[in-house]
């Protein structure tokens, strides 16, 4: 029973709520280690009770594990019984109203205006892999997108007479503009390197090696490396650092959340409002250091 309840939970949350797999895994796993937990101690997670979640937690904490995690399994073994609440497999949440300590809560990485153009300043567009990945980093910047969804780009996805992209996502379509540094990179990519780069006429793939295949992941990581040490800025650039630095600059000069949450593919709101928080962390660092009586 247990396994097929977590079963039909998985399934909930990627058919229903259209979560990304790291949330499906992370989940799941949390609940799969309570279940295992509760078995031990002869008991079911239908069974389980507020005192049996309060024990598990304080039995995280005596191992080792932190509150970020702890955080984590609450927000997991809530969702999981809010799922059996609305199946009425279960007459009460035993998770509700009860609260993990606060975690401590990590901003993303933000690049500034100015090393956002160093950083896209860094391919050299005098060979088929400058201007390739050129085009892939101003469109990246351009559109916020995960570094998934680019690598996922058709040419059908690509509109530049009307400059933007069409990206689909984890059930949802959604229209992202374009500004016309990004519109240039992938106009002269696309009319005057790709059809090189491509072993094979029929290929749709937007981006691709230099072998002609589908850019990958990992493909697309080293690229990343490299251009962060060519030009040598200390922070940890990552594919999600652009996305991040994208939300922050458009919150700094005036959109508003709904239009970032949108342009994101957030499902939730709250995913989008850590951006705020990132600003108003900024802002106060900025006073604390410009302040004469700070």
């Amino acid at each position: 029973m247990p396994e097929e309840d977590i079963s039909r939970y998985g399934a909930y949350l990627q058919g229903v709520r259209h979560a990304s797999q790291n949330t499906v895994s992370s989940y799941l796993r949390d609940v799969t280690q309570f279940s295992q937990y509760l078995f031990e101690r002869g008991s079911t997670l239908r069974q389980a009770d507020s005192g049996m979640v309060r024990d598990y937690m304080d039995w995280m904490h005596r191992h080792g594990k932190s509150a970020a995690s702890v955080t984590r399994f609450l927000a997991s073994i809530k969702s999981f019984y809010g799922f059996l609440l609305s199946t009425g497999d279960v007459s009460v949440n035993p998770a509700k109203g009860i609260s993990a300590d606060r975690a401590e809560r990590k901003y993303p990485e933000i690049l500034t205006a100015k090393e956002v153009e160093l950083f896209l300043d860094q391919p050299q567009c005098v060979d088929a892999k400058g201007y390739r990945d050129h085009a892939m980093l101003e469109l990246l910047y351009a559109t916020g997108i995960r570094v998934s969804e680019l690598i996922s780009l058709d040419l059908r996805d690509v509109n530049l007479a009307a400059g933007f992209i069409r990206c689909a996502s984890r059930g949802r379509e959604r229209i992202i503009p374009l500004y016309h540094g990004a519109v240039k990179a992938l106009q002269d990519y696309i009319r005057n390197i790709r059809p090189g780069l491509v072993n094979d006429d029929e290929t749709q793939a937007l981006f691709v090696n230099m072998n002609g295949e589908r850019m990958s992941r990992q493909g697309f990581w080293k690229i990343i490396k490299y251009y962060q040490e060519k030009a040598g800025i200390q922070k940890d650039i990552t594919p999600h650092t652009l996305r991040h630095s994208f939300a922050v600059h458009l919150l700094e000069n005036g959109a508003d959340l709904r239009s970032i949450q949108e342009m994101l593919g957030h499902a939730d709101i709250s995913s989008t409002q850590i951006y705020t928080h990132v600003v108003k962390s900024q802002l106060k660092d900025i006073y604390q250091k410009a302040h004469p009586r700070a």
